[in-house]
């Protein structure tokens, strides 16, 4: 069963990965809360069977938590890819990195136990986020970074507000309601800020928006529950890794982004920490930090 656990995080971790790339494609032709609604969208119609299966996955469409987490989920998403649309793949994908650090600040402050490696990894990534976001070069713009940052922290509410889900036994029950509220939250927004979609997209820029609405919002968050529930935090949270090295990597290789000096530091430093972030958590019981989810992208 761990195997398949671990399967699933590395599964999760690829598809938050790919986010970053695929939304590139689309904000091409369109803005950026028109990309977040028409993934969303995408999502949400594949979730709708899931979210309406039994009784008591239709309850939680009235649990105060799960609107809310929903909610969160999906204004996080437009937050981030508005950042996205001022900077380049490369460093969008790095900055998640800083997530494990924003985790641990968030358990001392609730009055959970953070050990000393944790703290060091906290550092490291700090450092890195503001070696990056202080000289982000072409890269980015400084409101870009801003945002991307901002959008972490929205994240990092989902992610409390989530804890306090009811249990369900069906395991998509919690994902395909939380996509299907998102959609629904995202909706007013991006009509208020941009007016109806535009569908009149290239090929390319339909296949980023489907492949995000599938691979990286529904089939992600659920490929991340399901193997985080069944394993330790510290297992769990070196899978964050891979979404921010993928994106990068893919940024690089694929759209051209340049890693200038700054901007590689930064990143190693980012992702360094959240490595030690999340080793040191073997120090602490497993009921006192929550399990790291990869920020989605």
């Amino acid at each position: 069963m761990k195997r398949l656990a671990f399967l699933a995080l590395a599964a999760a971790g690829v598809f938050w990965g790919l986010g970053f790339p695929l939304g590139k494609l689309a904000l091409r032709e369109t803005d950026a809360a028109q990309v977040v609604l028409l993934r969303f969208a995408v999502a949400a119609l594949v979730a709708l069977p899931f979210a309406l299966r039994g009784r008591e996955t239709r309850a939680l469409f009235r649990s105060p938590v799960v609107l809310l987490a929903g909610a969160l989920y999906g204004v996080a998403f437009l937050v981030q890819f508005e950042g996205l649309a001022r900077v380049s793949v490369t460093l969008a994908a790095l900055l998640v990195g800083v997530m494990p650090a924003l985790i641990a600040l968030s358990a001392r402050f609730l009055g959970e136990r953070v050990g000393p490696a944790s703290w060091a990894g906290v550092a490291a990534a700090t450092l890195g986020a503001v070696l990056i976001a202080g000289k982000p070069g072409t890269a980015g713009t400084p409101l870009g970074v801003v945002l991307s940052l901002a959008a972490l922290l929205i994240f990092l509410a989902w992610l409390f507000v989530l804890r306090k889900a009811p249990e369900t036994a069906a395991p998509m029950a919690i994902p395909a309601v939380t996509v299907v509220v998102a959609a629904a939250t995202i909706l007013p927004i991006a009509l208020v800020m941009h007016g109806p979609p535009r569908l009149d997209l290239s090929a390319g820029a339909w296949a980023g928006i489907v492949g995000q609405g599938v691979f990286s919002t529904l089939l992600a968050t659920a490929a991340w529950q399901f193997g985080s529930a069944r394993v330790g935090s510290a297992s769990a949270g070196v899978f964050i890794n891979i979404e921010p090295l993928m994106g990068a990597a893919i940024g690089v290789l694929m759209f051209g982004d340049h890693l200038t000096l700054a901007l590689g530091a930064g990143g190693l430093l980012i992702l360094v920490g959240s490595f030690v972030v999340v080793l040191g958590e073997k120090h602490s019981p497993p009921s006192e930090l929550p399990a790291i989810p990869p920020t989605p992208a």
